[in-house]
């Protein structure tokens, strides 16, 4: 279970990596198939299911949320998660990098939700393979070897997106060689060996939620408003790229739907969202004001924004600053680009639709921050 040396080109002068299918896994897509009729539909009661990953906001939902259902919720992360002080629920410490704590963590389990991941705008190209392709052969070789029925793999719509717009479609096929970033080829590269796995001793589904966010959101929500504040969360483009959200009850209740209806799911890719598509200004302007701040009111061009992230990518490349870069050129595509999704095809298979609409989750969103008001950046704007 050794990361191997990558044999698929990666583009851009980033090194490939070996998405080859694990080890006994029929041809690609074998698994796919249409919506079975009948009813049939995973129970928790007397199964165990291993979260990687709880750790993190929607893992966290996740796991709950399986625990209400009656599995018996095994977590495995590098840190103590606070989830694992309730009452039957198990937890391992380890990395999904490490085959002996993989393997502990598996043990007697029915069922798994893979979510840990690496996920950044920055970082060596060989961190992100270790962690999301590395790992993810490692959960799937140490889950079918102890005997595990169903793996879904938490993905991202990133995987399929090579900086062009999506408008309106289905769930695009990932793309390792010309998805954008290194967190999204790498994560192509592991749903293409999730996918592959189906079929053969596991059956394997791949959610794909967009763009998630709820209160105490610290990756998206927190990073919005603290920019905004400091006056360094420009619109690309005004603001005018049309892109769909979605609210973590929602994407968790979506996971878990995945999993309890596998026998409709595997083998699939499923893009996850709210099915509410409004402006990147909107959806900015919604967060910072449920923050209390202002919301951004500086323009630029989309095409500037992109030089610029990749210049400062190369230059944060030699001599790495704190935490993420201002601007990349990953995120500035996200930002003037279009991207939403027919859900129709998803919302079938898993026989879901999302509960919170957005204007709620705002509302919810602004209830957080009345109870954790949002501390603005000192005057000088500076870290």
């Amino acid at each position: 279970m050794n990361a191997e040396q990558p044999s698929t080109p990666g583009g851009d002068g980033a090194p490939a990596v070996d998405a080859a299918p694990v080890e006994g896994a029929p041809p690609p897509g074998s698994g796919s198939h249409g919506v079975s009729a009948g009813p049939r539909e995973l129970d928790g009661s007397g199964r165990t299911v291993l979260v990687t990953g709880a750790s993190g906001m929607l893992g966290e939902h996740v796991a709950r949320r399986l625990a209400e259902r009656g599995w018996t919720v095994r977590l495995l992360q590098r840190r103590h998660a606070r989830l694992a002080d309730r009452p039957g629920v198990e937890e391992v410490l380890g990395s999904v990098t490490d085959p002996d704590a993989v393997a502990r963590a598996v043990e007697g389990v029915d069922d798994v939700v893979h979510l840990a991941a690496k996920v950044s705008f920055t970082g060596e190209w060989e961190e992100f393979v270790r962690t999301n392709v590395t790992g993810t052969r490692v959960v799937l070789e140490s889950a079918r070897r102890a005997g595990a029925e169903n793996v879904v793999f938490v993905s991202s719509p990133s995987v399929a997106h090579t900086g062009v717009s999506i408008v309106g479609e289905p769930a695009r096929p990932a793309d390792p060689v010309h998805a954008r970033g290194h967190y999204a080829r790498s994560k192509a590269a592991a749903e293409l060996l999730a996918l592959e796995a189906d079929g053969r001793g596991l059956r394997v589904t791949a959610v794909r939620p967009h763009v998630v966010w709820g209160p105490g959101d610290t990756q998206l929500v927190e990073r919005i408003v603290d920019r905004a504040a400091r006056g360094r969360l420009p619109l690309l483009d005004h603001g005018a790229a049309l892109i769909d959200t979605t609210y973590v009850d929602n994407a968790a209740e979506a996971v878990v739907r995945a999993l309890e209806r596998i026998d409709h799911s595997h083998g699939r890719a499923l893009v996850v969202t709210n099915g509410q598509p409004r402006t990147v200004a909107e959806i900015v302007a919604g967060m910072c004001r449920a923050a209390g701040v202002e919301p951004p009111a500086r323009r630029v061009p989309g095409w500037a924004a992109r030089l610029a992230g990749t210049v400062i990518e190369k230059a944060w490349a030699l001599r790495p600053g704190d935490g993420e870069p201002p601007m990349t050129r990953f995120l500035a595509e996200q930002l003037s680009t279009a991207h939403w999704f027919d859900q129709r095809t998803t919302r079938e298979v898993l026989g879901w639709a999302p509960e919170v609409g957005l204007e709620e989750g705002m509302e919810r969103l602004a209830e957080h921050y009345r109870e954790h008001p949002f501390r603005a950046p000192a005057a000088d704007g500076g870290r």
